[in-house]
């Protein structure tokens, strides 16, 4: 890889949206914790020092070795970085007099900086921190304040190095892209290169050294990172990929048959394997989430193992493995808390024993669907919403049955059916419907029932990080409750999640 933009990563909430910013600039960049250093640091062209949820004050702030940095290439300090700088450069960061969070608007911008061009007095900026720099270090040039941050970016002299104490990043900060291209084009001169049709000439380049004349077989998902992994590696190797499409009695009404007939015309070699009966089997009488999810791991490697052996001499296990899941597997204090375990990478057992080749581990989502339009992928299968790996069985609250799993299918059917007919489908980030653990009173006719509530969800969102719940309308939601009510036997009641991530998650489980 060339023409890279390190970034170091002090733990900020909004390291990700760093990198996201940058490569949408068509510039590729990698995120490192700002402990790990790379070994080789001679091909990053430029660094930019992330936030942090620290203080520079605290025992505890990070502090890192920045000698084969500072001088050497174009530095951007962000936040906790500037303040970092600017503390341990004889500057003085001291405790705001008031707690600066939210919008502000730069009230002074220095004349003709080039770090600022395009950028007027009054731009709107997002502020997050409780410190602030009060003296800058002996020869630093302040560039622009707000009304309440006198130091709000500055410029080191002697060196390309400039520090900001707002988020260019969050979207809120509306000219943080112009400023992101006035530092990284304008003053690094980094070549503006990393593209889609690159992406897939240098990976596929890389596949063919990587894998040689080697076979690799490939768990399918029917999902949109799967699928690109699949169409990458097949321009690679051809033949000698081997793809495999599980069905664990867990998927969407007929997913198995449409996901199998939508591979049939994209040139891949594709074995459905349909387990239902075996994963159902394991499920019995289980309700834990995690001990769900764990017994669904467990099968479908036991099922992928015996598949994997049916073909002859296999040296790779290919993984559709996006960057998020890397970021998190190595991040500043270490692999993060599991939240759910099929988010985390890896999990396969040591007695497959295989090389393991992931293509998309570079990418984030947006970028994976953008490499899948430039290949020819359709765009219907590149705009699926995220699915859980678990599939149905964390949508159903409590133990799994067949008929469980029935009565959400034919939900769900109505539901996303719905969506799509209403025009809506493509502005969801992801929906679904949730059985709860509960049965109401209802009517019916002349008849009282007792029978299930499901609970549908929609979200919208960029990468899953954070969510917020959608509005739709009331007469779809109402045509779909009436749907689902009249349509789905053991159904009687609907209701619609209207809650956020944070502070829940957009599954239930």
């Amino acid at each position: 890889m060339q023409n890279n933009v390190l970034i170091l990563d002090f733990g900020s909430q909004y390291t990700q949206l760093i990198a996201r910013r940058v490569r949408e600039l068509n510039i590729y960049c990698e995120i490192h914790p700002y402990n790990h250093l790379p070994d080789d640091l001679s091909e990053f062209k430029a660094a930019i020092l992330s936030g942090s949820p620290f203080s520079v004050r605290s025992e505890q702030a990070p502090h890192p070795d920045l000698s084969n940095i500072r001088g050497k290439i174009p530095v951007l300090a962000v936040c906790y970085g500037a303040q970092y700088l600017a503390h341990f450069g004889g500057g003085k960061v001291a405790p705001s007099n008031t707690r600066e969070f939210g919008r502000a608007n730069l009230s002074y911008i220095k004349d003709d900086e080039s770090f600022f061009e395009g950028i007027a007095a009054g731009s709107q900026v997002w502020m997050s921190h409780s410190d602030t720099i009060q003296e800058l270090p002996e020869g630093a040039v302040r560039l622009a304040s707000t009304d309440d941050v006198k130091n709000a970016a500055y410029k080191l002299k002697g060196e390309t190095t400039y520090g900001i104490q707002f988020h260019p990043e969050v979207y809120h900060s509306v000219d943080g892209k112009q400023l992101l291209e006035n530092f990284l084009v304008n003053i690094a001169e980094v070549p503006q290169t990393w593209t889609p049709d690159n992406f897939v000439d240098m990976t596929v380049q890389n596949l063919k050294e990587q894998i040689g004349d080697g076979k690799v077989v490939l768990g399918l998902s029917g999902g949109v990172d799967s699928t690109v992994a699949a169409v990458l590696l097949n321009k690679a190797i051809g033949d000698n990929l081997y793809c495999i499409f599980v069905n664990n009695g867990l998927l969407r009404k007929h997913e198995f048959e449409s996901v199998l007939k939508q591979y049939e015309g994209m040139g891949l070699n594709v074995k459905g394997v349909d387990s239902s009966a075996r994963f159902l089997d394991a499920l019995a009488g289980i309700d834990d989430p995690e001990e769900k999810r764990k017994t669904i791991g467990r099968v479908f490697i036991e099922v992928f193992d015996d598949e994997a052996h049916e073909v002859k001499d296999v040296d790779w296990l290919g993984q559709g493995t996006i960057y998020p899941d890397v970021i998190e597997s190595v991040s500043v204090k270490g692999p993060s808390a599991t939240i759910k375990s099929h988010h985390n990478v890896g999990g396969l057992p040591d007695f497959m024993k295989l090389k393991v080749v992931e293509p998309l581990n570079m990418l984030f989502k947006d970028e994976v669907r953008r490499v899948g339009a430039s290949m020819g992928i359709d765009a219907e299968l590149l705009g699926r919403h995220p699915f859980p790996g678990p599939g149905l069985a964390i949508r159903i609250l409590g133990d799994i049955t067949a008929e469980k799993v029935r009565i959400l299918q034919e939900v769900d059917d109505i539901f996303i059916g719905g969506l799509k007919k209403w025009g809506l489908y493509d502005k969801v980030w992801q929906a679904g419907a949730i059985l709860l653990p509960v049965n109401s009173v209802g009517v019916m006719g002349d008849e009282r029932t007792y029978e299930k509530v499901v609970a549908l969800r929609a979200v919208e969102s960029t990468d899953g990080m954070t969510a917020d719940w959608v509005h739709l309308p009331y007469e779809f939601l109402q045509k779909t409750s009436n749907d689902i009510i009249n349509k789905v036997k053991g159904v009687n009641r609907v209701v619609y999640d209207i809650s956020s991530k944070p502070p829940a998650t957009i599954e239930w489980e």
